[in-house]
Order: structure tokens, then C-alpha cells, then sequence
């Protein structure tokens, strides 16, 4: 069994017995560090041809995350951690890439859990991983994970703002605004893409993330979902590929309006992605067909009128 698979039942055995939301929540101390290695050729290969990413020169911007996931699973599944990691909702990611890591680099990956802070609909843990070649920071991500439970008194927690760093209490501060709508919902369709049912476990294939609810029908009932979901690490990846040089993956047909069924390579001149941030605003059900909407520097993913992820990347100047 890999170590991903080793937490994931781990979190299992141990998520009935946490209980979110209690006070004087505290966050671990320790961090969790992968040793400098380049990346191994044919997963790296597999990952860029699922995903649609065509540069052989650097990495994806989004490999690094899925190196460093199974740290933060063994972080997230530690009897000290204070959340049940059944039940966690990856809510938003953040990604910069200091200078474009490349395969051959010796990248050493630390994740750690940064910040505990109260939500509307529970709380919210801030997961940091930062890749470092020859002692520089040249990548690091953020990442947000939902606990949803009701606040003291059976109500929702209503309170975000005042975040709990590593080692400290939790306090709430000030009370959340509304939802808001999805930004960028009129943004125009650049491609649609259908997305095979078996798109979950081909992605489990590359990145080890096997979670239950992206592989089967079956299992993904089992946690309250009528069928399987797409990887949301899947779709922000396919989303930065399109974006970079509006190439296809091998995951089904893609069609580009007016244009016809196949996938074709875009402009090769536009400027390198230095970061991004996306919001997950509702999970890909598989099998699906979704359409990828850019303008500018803003891009989401959309099945019908459903919104599932906006985004707004920054280029190099």
C-alpha cells in the first residue's frame, strides 16, 4: 500500500473520533519534508498527458502540489491534527511559482498546517506546501480544506476572520459576508470537454490520490454522492494547460466553438503562468461534459449553468 493510501485509511479509522468546531482547537507544530529529488520521468509523462500540459522544459505548475499531497494527508490524518479528515471540502488553492521548477531540479517539499480559522459553515485549515531547489524557495502553494459541522448551540458557525496559526486557540472575530455569486459566470466559452467516467481512477493512476468518491459509482455512494467525481486538482491542472498553450489531453474529445470536434495547440507565445488561484464552487460528477471559459486573466469551468471552479491567473511581465 502507498503511504497516500496508508493516511487515507488512517483518516478513516480515526476521523469518527474528532470532533470540529471545539474550543481550543490547535494546530501541530510539525512539518512534514519530502528529501531533494528530481521528478521520475514516466509518472511526470503520464501526469502531463492526462492533464494536457505540452512544456517539457518545466514542470506543471501544478506537479509540485501533487508530490507533496500524500505529506499533507499524513499531517491531516495525525491523531493531533483537530479536524476529521472524512468529510474535508479542498475550498480554494493558491499557486506561485517563484521561478518555473524544472524535471532535473532537486526539489525538497515541506508541507505544514499554517492556519485554523473559524467559517460560516465550520472551519477552515490552511495546508502550505514549498518546494525548494538548493536551499531557495522556488514554488509554494496554499491550500483551504472545509470542515463542516454547526457552531456551539447547533447553529452555523457564522465567524471568519481571526485565524489560528500553528499552536494556537481558535477565536472568532467578525462575522462572514454572504455568498457571493461566481465571479466571471458570463465569461465566453474557449472549449468543451468530455470527460470520460473513468477520468477518476486514470487520474488516481498518476497522482496516487485514490480517494473512494473519484473512482466508482459504488464507492462514491458510500459517502453520500450520487456518482463519482472528477479530481478538483484534475480540473484546475486541465485548466492551467488550456490556459498556457491551448493544447488537449488524452481524456476524451474536445471541441472548441466553431471549430469542430478534435483539440488544436494555441498561440505558443503567451506569457508563462507565475501563479494562480481558484475557488471550487461545485464538484465535476463523472461522466460530464464541461465547457472551459477564459478572458483575460480570468477562466472557470462550467457544466450547464452550473459554475464548478473560477480562477484568475498572473503571467510573467
Amino acid at each position: 500500500m502507498t503511504a497516500l493510501g496508508v493516511s487515507l485509511l488512517r483518516g478513516a479509522v480515526t476521523s469518527p473520533f474528532k470532533r470540529a468546531g471545539g474550543p481550543g482547537a490547535t494546530l501541530p507544530t510539525g512539518r512534514a519534508v519530502l528529501p531533494a529529488a528530481p521528478a521520475a520521468p514516466a509518472p511526470l509523462a503520464a501526469y502531463r498527458t492526462l492533464c494536457g500540459f505540452t512544456a517539457p522544459e518545466t514542470l506543471p505548475l501544478t506537479y509540485p502540489h501533487v508530490l507533496g499531497f500524500p505529506l499533507a494527508m499524513r499531517l491531516m490524518t495525525e491523531r493531533s491534527f483537530p479536524l476529521p479528515v472524512l468529510g474535508l471540502v479542498h475550498t480554494w488553492i493558491e499557486i506561485t511559482a517563484h521561478r518555473p521548477p524544472r524535471p532535473e531540479d532537486h526539489l525538497e517539499l515541506t508541507v505544514y498546517a499554517a492556519e485554523l480559522t473559524p467559517h460560516r459553515r465550520g472551519t477552515e485549515v490552511t495546508m502550505v506546501t514549498e518546494a525548494r531547489c538548493a536551499g531557495e524557495t522556488v514554488w509554494e502553494s496554499r491550500s483551504g480544506y472545509l470542515s463542516r459541522h454547526a457552531a456551539a448551540g447547533g447553529t452555523a458557525a457564522r465567524s471568519r476572520g481571526t485565524t489560528v496559526r500553528t499552536g494556537t486557540p481558535a477565536v472568532a472575530a467578525e462575522t462572514a459576508p454572504p455568498d457571493a455569486p461566481a465571479a466571471g459566470a458570463g465569461l465566453p466559452a474557449v472549449a468543451e470537454w468530455r470527460l470520460p467516467g473513468d477520468l477518476g481512477r486514470r487520474y488516481g493512476a498518476v497522482s496516487g490520490d485514490r480517494n473512494p468518491i473519484h473512482l466508482h459509482p459504488l464507492t462514491a455512494r458510500l459517502f453520500g454522492f450520487p456518482r463519482h467525481l472528477a479530481h478538483g486538482m484534475w480540473t484546475v491542472a486541465r485548466c492551467l494547460a488550456e490556459a498556457e498553450t491551448g493544447s488537449g489531453p488524452g481524456t476524451g474529445t474536445g471541441t472548441r466553438p466553431g471549430t469542430g470536434a478534435g483539440t488544436e495547440t494555441g498561440a505558443k507565445d503567451r506569457a508563462r503562468i507565475r501563479s494562480v488561484r481558484v475557488e471550487f464552487k461545485a464538484p465535476v460528477l463523472l461522466p460530464a461534459t464541461v465547457t472551459y471559459a477564459a478572458a483575460g486573466d480570468a477562466f472557470l469551468l462550467r457544466g450547464g449553468d452550473r459554475v464548478h471552479l473560477t480562477g484568475t491567473v498572473v503571467r510573467e511581465r
